[in-house]
C-alpha cells in the first residue's frame, strides 16, 4: 500500500511508544453533577492524556470523534493552527495511532478536516486504521453564505470515517436515520396508509431483469438505458397482481414505481453530503457556544445536531464516546444529552472555562442545541481531571503514588491488550482477572494485608496457595496458566513450571512492555 513520506515520519511513527504513562489527578472542586459520573473531562496535552487513559479504556469506545486543528495557516486565540505541513502530520499521526487502540470490535472514529490537510489525512489513517477499514467521506456543509472574496467559496468540510471491520461488519451494527414524513401521502387512499414511491429499477444488466412492461394504457416500456428492472418478471407480476404495491406516474404512461408504506420503513441509509439544514452550520455552532458562554467565543465549534446525527448512526444509549479534541465540549455535551457515557480531553485553561462550564450548564438543564429535541432536562455527573505524575520514572521504578487498581490495570493491558472493565476497584487478593484462558495476578503494595505497604510483593508457596484458592472461587474449573507480577520469586525455576507459571518482575517487566 502507497504510504505518505516527510521528513520526520520515522521519529513520529514511533513517538506515540515514547510518551510516558501518567496518573490521572480528579479534581473535586471541578466535577459536577450528582450519582455516577457518566463522564471524563482530562485537561492536558492529549496525546499523554491518551496514553495515561489506554490502560483502563483500551478496546472500550464505541466511536471517537475529533476536530483536530486544520492547519489553515491563520492563527487561532486558543490554539496555533499555523503548523508547518511535516509538523502537523506530527502532531496527528501519534494521536491517531493511540486512539485506535481505544477502538471496540464495532468501534469506528471520524475526523473533521478540510481541504488544507484533508488529503494527507486519508492518506495517513489509510495507513494507521488500514484501508480496508475506510468507509466514507462524509462531506458537511459548514456554511451557506457566499465569500466573494475567494477564489473559491468553500462551502463545505470533510468527516473522514473507519471502522473496526471495514464497511461491511461496521454497516450491520451501525444504525439507520430515523425516517421523516417527507414525501408520504396517500393520494389513492390506500387502506395501509401512506406511502412514497420508488424507482423500479437498478443500476447495471442483469439478463433476468431485462424485460418489456406494458404499461395499464397499452405502451410496452424497456428499462431505463443503462439499467435494468427492479427485480425479475415473475417478481414485477406478483408486486403488480397480488401485493398491488405498483404505481404508474403520469397518468399511467410513465415507467412503474413501487410503494413503499411508511409502516414498512426501518430507516435511511445516511447519505455521504450532509447539507446544513439538516445538521447546522458554523453559525449555529456558535450561536450555541455564545448561549452558554457569552463572554468569550471558541473558534471553529461544530453544531450539536452534527454530532448528534454521528452519535446516532455510530452508537447506542450507554456506549462510550471519545474526543480528544474537546474544544468548546460540544462533543460532550451531546453525548451526554444523548444517554452516552463520554471522555473529552482538552488542553489549556479553556477545559476548565469552556468545556467544564458547559458541562454544568448541561447537567443543569440548559435547553440549547439538540436539547428540545432529546427531551433533554438536566442531570448526571461527570468528573475533571488532570495529568499528574509519571506512572514509572526514568529508571523503570514504580511511582509510590500509584495504586494496586493504578498498576494492575496497566499490568493487565500490558499482557491482554485490553482494559480493565473493574478499573479503580481494589481486589480482596492479588488475582486480576482471567483472559483468553490464562489468569494474571499481581503482588504489589500491601494487596495481601501485610504489615508493611510493600509487603506480600514476593512470591512464596502461601502467596501461590492464596492466588489458587482465589481463581478457584472466582473462576471455577479453570485449569490454565498463570503470569504473576511480582517484585521477586523464592520458587525455584522447576517449580514455575511444574505450575505452568509466568513470573515477571516489576517494575521492569511493566514499563518495558507498555
Amino acid at each position: 500500500m502507497p504510504t505518505l513520506d516527510w521528513a520526520t515520519r520515522d521519529a513520529d511513527m514511533a513517538a506515540a511508544d515514547r510518551v510516558p504513562y501518567r496518573l490521572l489527578d480528579d479534581v473535586p472542586t471541578l466535577s459536577a453533577g450528582k450519582g455516577d459520573p457518566s463522564g471524563l473531562l482530562v485537561q492536558g496535552d492529549n496525546l499523554e492524556a491518551l496514553k495515561a487513559l489506554l490502560p483502563f479504556y483500551g478496546g472500550r469506545v464505541r466511536c471517537i470523534y475529533i476536530d483536530p486543528p486544520y492547519n489553515t495557516r491563520s492563527a487561532f486565540e486558543h490554539y496555533d493552527d499555523n503548523l508547518e505541513h511535516a509538523k502537523w502530520l506530527g502532531m496527528i499521526v501519534p494521536r491517531l495511532q493511540l486512539l485506535r487502540e481505544f477502538l471496540s470490535e464495532d468501534g469506528s472514529i471520524w475526523v473533521s478536516i478540510d481541504d488544507n490537510e484533508g488529503h494527507y489525512l486519508k492518506v495517513v489513517m489509510d495507513e494507521v486504521f488500514g484501508r480496508r477499514n475506510f468507509v466514507a467521506n462524509v462531506v458537511w456543509q459548514k456554511r451557506t453564505s457566499r465569500e466573494n472574496r475567494a477564489a473559491m467559496s468553500s462551502q463545505h468540510d470533510h468527516v473522514l470515517l473507519y471502522a473496526v471491520g471495514g464497511a461491511s461488519h461496521w454497516k450491520d451494527t451501525r444504525n439507520l436515520l430515523a425516517d421523516t414524513d417527507r414525501g408520504y401521502s396517500n393520494p389513492d387512499d390506500d387502506p395501509r396508509g401512506n406511502w412514497r414511491s420508488i424507482p423500479f429499477s437498478a443500476q447495471g444488466f442483469r439478463a433476468n431483469q431485462v424485460y418489456k412492461i406494458e404499461t395499464p394504457t397499452g405502451i410496452l416500456l424497456d428499462p431505463p438505458r443503462g439499467r435494468c428492472w427492479g427485480a425479475t418478471e415473475p417478481e414485477f407480476m406478483r408486486l403488480r397482481d397480488e401485493a398491488n404495491k405498483i404505481y404508474w406516474p403520469r397518468g399511467g404512461e410513465g415507467r412503474p414505481r413501487v410503494k413503499k408504506f411508511a409502516s414498512e420503513e426501518s430507516g435511511l441509509v445516511p447519505f455521504t453530503i450532509w447539507p446544513a439544514e439538516d445538521v447546522g452550520d458554523n453559525q449555529a455552532a456558535k450561536k450555541e457556544v455564545m448561549a452558554v458562554n457569552s463572554d468569550e467565543l471558541f473558534d471553529t465549534p461544530k453544531p450539536e445536531r452534527l454530532l448528534q446525527r454521528i452519535l446516532h448512526i455510530a452508537t447506542n444509549p450507554g456506549d462510550l464516546v471519545l474526543d480528544s479534541f474537546l474544544g468548546s465540549g460540544t462533543t460532550a455535551a451531546v453525548a451526554h444529552k444523548m444517554g452516552r457515557r463520554w471522555i473529552g480531553i482538552e488542553m489549556g485553561d479553556h477545559a476548565r472555562t469552556h468545556a467544564a462550564a458547559r458541562m454544568v450548564k448541561v447537567i443543569d438543564g440548559e435547553q440549547g442545541g439538540i436539547s428540545k429535541v432529546a427531551e433533554w432536562q438536566g442531570g448526571g455527573a461527570f468528573r475533571f481531571a488532570t495529568l499528574g505524575a509519571e506512572a514509572f520514572d526514568g529508571s523503570g521504578r514504580i511511582n509510590p503514588d500509584v495504586t494496586w487498581p493504578d498498576l494492575a490495570a496497566h499490568v493487565w493491558f500490558a499482557e491482554t491488550r485490553s482494559a480493565r472493565t473493574e478499573h479503580g476497584t481494589q481486589n480482596a487478593g492479588p488475582l486480576i482477572g482471567v483472559h483468553e484462558g490464562g489468569a494474571v495476578a499481581l503482588l504489589w503494595n500491601g494487596v495481601l494485608k501485610d504489615r508493611s505497604a510493600s509487603g506480600g510483593n514476593v512470591l512464596v508457596h502461601p502467596t501461590l496457595q492464596l492466588i489458587r484458592e482465589d481463581i478457584a472461587r472466582r473462576y471455577p474449573g479453570h485449569d490454565g496458566p498463570l503470569t504473576i507480577y511480582g517484585a521477586a520469586t523464592r520458587l525455584s525455576p522447576a517449580t514455575l513450571k511444574a505450575e505452568r507459571i509466568t513470573f515477571k518482575q516489576t517494575p521492569y517487566a511493566v514499563a518495558h512492555r507498555l
